[in-house]
Order: structure tokens, then sequence, then C-alpha cells
């Protein structure tokens, strides 16, 4: 039976002339990981804020487990937050801080040993309960943040960018450790992130959000492969946006770009607009061989990057410069090459007279 946990309905937030949330609705359920994914401004962490309780919304409702919670202080709605700062107290040991939020809830003291050591052994910081928080790693502190948060059972668990610090490799680390810990404990969790692959990579479900507003919810690959925008699109993954006009020509749909490039496109329909096509789902070539009967674009290669199990190409074709992720890294195109540049009308994202998705 479906448990919704968390309901975000109508919510709107002004700073100024800025609407940081505009009529942001949304739920989720008993142990989902949600992650909420936009750049800089787009409202994630208001919206975070005033789940938590932080932030006082102008309009809308939040309910917690069918409670509304508007009124409710921070401390009384059984959340926890996970901030990037992470907020270790450094005069305290591991244990001590992992121990504070029971403390201040007056357990006994057997119980919050008892809760402490399962903590430990789910974050795999067993062995390192006397040690001060300068003497962790990066990572060991971010699993001490969880372990503190989740010590407690809040009903939601809240991360905002919280492994932003990290570097690469700490924090691709640092996305599994997290995926797996929420497996563990099953915490229905909303995750704050900046970070397209970060977003994918951990969540059942993505809110993709701009300007305070939600473009799209969906799991990872509904939201990457049918995204509803051209902001969406744009925003996950590396992405080729051509402008143009579509029209119908011999039996099928042709995409004729206003620098003249040419596409076949997946839907029966006309108009001024855009397409996008992600740089993987172009296919490069050195002769120009008829390729199912589609439009071939000529090009120059003028950037090569060598990125382990692929090779991004820049290709310039009349004027434009594509973006062309080739997974074949045994043959290589040299700078300068003339290339010819195919795309499935199938993997080809349509947006005609707006920036919503042509179905």
């Amino acid at each position: 039976m479906r448990h919704v946990v968390l309901e975000v309905v109508n919510l709107n937030k002004k700073y100024g002339n800025i609407m940081a949330l505009q009529n942001v609705t949304f739920s989720i359920e008993k142990n989902e990981l949600v992650t909420v994914l936009g750049p800089s401004g787009s409202g994630k962490s208001t919206l975070l804020m005033s789940i938590a309780g932080f932030v006082k919304p102008d309009e809308g409702d939040i309910y917690i487990n069918g409670l509304r919670v508007n009124d409710v202080p921070p401390y009384k709605r059984n959340v926890g937050v996970v901030f990037q700062s992470l907020a270790l107290f450094p005069h305290m040991s591991v244990y001590e801080n992992i121990a504070f939020p029971l403390k201040i809830r007056k357990f006994p003291e057997n119980e919050i040993r008892e809760k402490v050591k399962k903590m430990l052994e789910i974050v795999k910081l067993t062995g390192c309960e006397n040690r001060k928080i300068d003497q962790l790693s990066g990572g060991q502190r971010q699993r001490v943040a969880i372990a503190r948060t989740l010590v407690f059972e809040p009903t939601i668990l809240l991360l905002d960018e919280p492994l932003g610090a990290l570097d690469r490799k700490m924090r691709e680390e640092m996305q599994i450790e997290i995926r797996r810990i929420h497996e563990e404990v099953g915490a229905t969790t909303l995750f704050v992130t900046h970070d397209q692959q970060e977003a994918m990579r951990i969540a059942d479900k993505v809110i993709v959000m701009k300007d305070g507003m939600i473009e799209q919810i969906g799991k990872p690959e509904e939201v990457y492969n049918n995204p509803k925008t051209l902001f969406v699109v744009e925003f996950l993954g590396e992405t080729n946006v051509i402008k143009g006009k579509a029209k119908k020509e011999a039996g099928r749909t042709l995409f004729i770009s206003d620098n003249n490039l040419i596409f076949q496109l997946p839907v029966d329909t006309e108009g001024y607009g855009h397409i996008a096509i992600r740089s993987e789902d172009f296919k490069i070539y050195s002769t120009r061989e008829e390729r199912n009967n589609l439009p071939m674009n000529i090009g120059r290669i003028v950037n090569r990057l060598f990125e382990g199990d692929h090779i991004l190409y820049e290709v310039e074709s009349n004027g434009i410069i594509l973006k062309v992720r080739d997974t074949e890294t045994s043959r290589i195109f040299h700078l300068g090459q003339e290339v010819y540049l195919v795309s499935e009308p199938e993997r080809i994202k349509v947006f005609l007279n707006s920036s919503k998705a042509t179905i």
C-alpha cells in the first residue's frame, strides 16, 4: 500500500522581488531516496529549509505523515538534516558527535550505547569512536554526519549538498556509500545537489528545478531519456541544442537548422524551434556512405579529448560546434580531419514552438 511520508503542496516563497519557490508540488513515499537537482539559484536549498522548518513559506502546505507542519517548529518535526558544512562538533569524539541527538532527547545511557554502536557498524566506522573530528578523512566525516542524523530515526532525512566539499574520487565513493546506507536503513531521504551525475546515480526519483519551479519529476532513466523541457535536456548530460525549422518532405519530417544542417525527425510535425541531440547520440564516420537513407552532415574535427572509455570530439559544421562522444576509442579522428555525422531520428529530442517537448 502506498505510504506518502512527505507531501509538498503549492509551495511559494519570495525574497524581495525574487521568487525562490513557485507552486512547488510533489510527494515522497516511505523509504524513497529522492534527489532535488538544479543549478545555483533554482530554489533547492530554500525547499529543503522549508521542509526542515528553518524557512517559512509564504503560501502552500507541507505535510509529514499526513500532518500539516507549517507551524510546527524544526525540533518537533522529527526531521534530520545534513548540511554541506556537516556542522560536526570538533571538540567531541566520533562517539560523542553521534550520541549528541540522543542525549538532548534524554535517551537512557544504555540505549545510547546500543544505538551508537549500531550506527558505527552501518557507516563502517567501528574502531573510530574515540577519534576527534580533525583526525578523520573527508569521507569519514561525511559518515559521522550521516550517522548522527540517522541515530534518532528521523521520519525524513534531508541532505543539502553534503558531498560538495569532497574531491571527485571521494565523492563517487560516498555516493555509493549513501546508497548502501539508504538500502540498509531504509530512511525516507531528500538529497539536494547541483551535480547531474550524482543525482542520477543515487536516486529512486529525480526532481529537476529551475527558477524556483519544478521542470520534471521521474525516475532517473525516465528524466534522462524522455526530457519534458528544453532546460531538462540541456541540464542533464552533454547536449547539442540546434535551432531551426521542421517541415514535411517526401514522406518524412526533416529539420533544417538555421545554418543549414539537416536531420530527420521521429515525429510528424512542422514548426520553428529547437532539437536536442546528446553527444553520445551522434554517429561519426570518415566517409560519406549511405546510412539508412538518413541525412549526413559534413564537419571538421577542431578539438579532441580522450576521456578513458570514450573520446569527446568537437566538430565544426556550417559554423557551429557539435560535441560528439565516440566509444570506439581504437579509432582516432585527427584535428582538421573531415568527418560525417548522423543521428538516428528516435534519438533526437524535439521542441517546436515552445520549450516543451513535442510528442
